[in-house]
């Protein structure tokens, strides 16, 4: 299974992700979008995101990609956690960031499937590995915090 590899010698991709939330008749949900045709890990599902271009923040970077990806305006977003994976074709950091603040209806604006999910029921698949490595706690971390 692939995972981080302290010793790859690649240097390292940052990435903003997205955790876009919202609440619907009582009922928390986060945005899932599925990687489009032509990209490596193509047909798989992610919280939406991309690069951290030199010299921008995280949250910049964050308000930027969903704009471009998605067609919402990203108001406030918080840092959350940060994850470092190693995929044959990248060394990526991932710095996971939770909004509930945005406005907007999302489309996939590069023809990627959107699906609101449940944390506590997602029913997608095939999920991108770096969010079911044994090293990822993202997915487990965001249940437990809306749990209690």
């Amino acid at each position: 299974m692939e995972h981080f590899d302290a010793n790859d010698p690649r240097p390292i991709t940052r990435v903003a992700v997205a955790i876009i939330e919202r609440n619907v008749d009582g009922c928390h949900e986060v945005l899932f979008a599925q990687r489009p045709a032509g990209k490596a890990y193509a047909g798989y599902w992610e919280f939406p995101g991309g690069k951290i271009e030199p010299g921008e923040s995280v949250i910049d970077a964050l308000i930027r990609e969903i704009d471009e990806e998605l067609g919402i305006t990203i108001h406030a977003a918080a840092e959350w956690r940060i994850e470092r994976f190693s995929y044959a074709h990248a060394h990526v950091e991932l710095n996971f960031c939770r909004s509930s603040d945005w406005s907007g209806e999302p489309m996939g604006r590069e023809g990627q499937a959107l699906a609101w999910q449940r944390p506590d029921a997602i029913s997608l698949s095939p999920l991108l590995p770096a969010l079911l490595s044994p090293e990822s706690g993202v997915l487990s971390a965001l249940r437990a915090t809306l749990a209690g």
